[in-house]
């Protein structure tokens, strides 16, 4: 099998790609400095800064009782109904969006470059969960945009996080509809990112 030699990132999409980096890893940057300041040694004009105290919600919480998503105590059946209504799992959604995409299995676990062995433990096992990298490959072989990649990566418990460089990245790729993995592979490469 002839494999096509992977195509190259220009110096323009590198630019590009890192000012997107840096604008979606900005708040996180003022966050980060923000701790810094909170760490610095007490001056004289810190001092004379007025302290915050911290707001209450309001609710009260008896002691003991466990808070449920609204701030309340979950009804005793609440537990035991969630887990009996649990969402497609993770195989499922890869396996319907496989055929949505009408590609065959093999067309996919080898466009996503992952072992026929891994796709064959994914396909048999409901409840496999795999790595982010191999979620994220499938994401790129079935050509998913932003909300079908989270969805599916959602399923095996993950998401793509503003606070990571290599999801801003691979986020990048996925709004621009490129989903050719070398690519995403160089761009990481080039912001000393684990690859896929």
């Amino acid at each position: 099998m002839l494999f096509k030699k992977p195509k190259k990132l220009s110096a323009e999409t590198l630019a590009e790609l890192k000012r997107y980096v840096d604008s979606r890893m900005l708040p996180d940057m003022m966050m980060k400095e923000s701790e810094a300041f909170d760490s610095e040694p007490m001056t004289e004009s810190r001092a004379a800064m007025p302290l915050q105290a911290p707001r209450s919600s309001g609710k009260r919480r008896t002691k003991g009782m466990p808070l449920g998503s609204a701030g309340f105590a979950p009804a005793a059946q609440g537990l035991d109904d969630a887990l009996k209504h649990l969402d497609e799992s993770f195989s499922a959604t890869l396996l319907r969006r496989i055929d949505e995409k009408n590609m065959s299995d093999a067309q996919c676990y080898k466009k996503a470059q992952i072992d026929r062995k891994l796709f064959s433990k994914i396909r048999s096992q409901d409840d496999y969960r795999p790595s982010k990298q191999t979620a994220i490959s499938f994401a790129l072989a079935l050509e998913l945009d932003l909300g079908e990649t989270n969805d599916l990566l959602m399923k095996a418990g993950y998401t793509l996080s503003k606070s990571s460089k290599a999801d801003v990245i691979v986020e990048y790729f996925i709004i621009h509809g490129i989903y050719d993995k070398f690519l995403v592979n160089e761009a990481l490469y080039e912001f000393d990112q684990p690859l896929l």
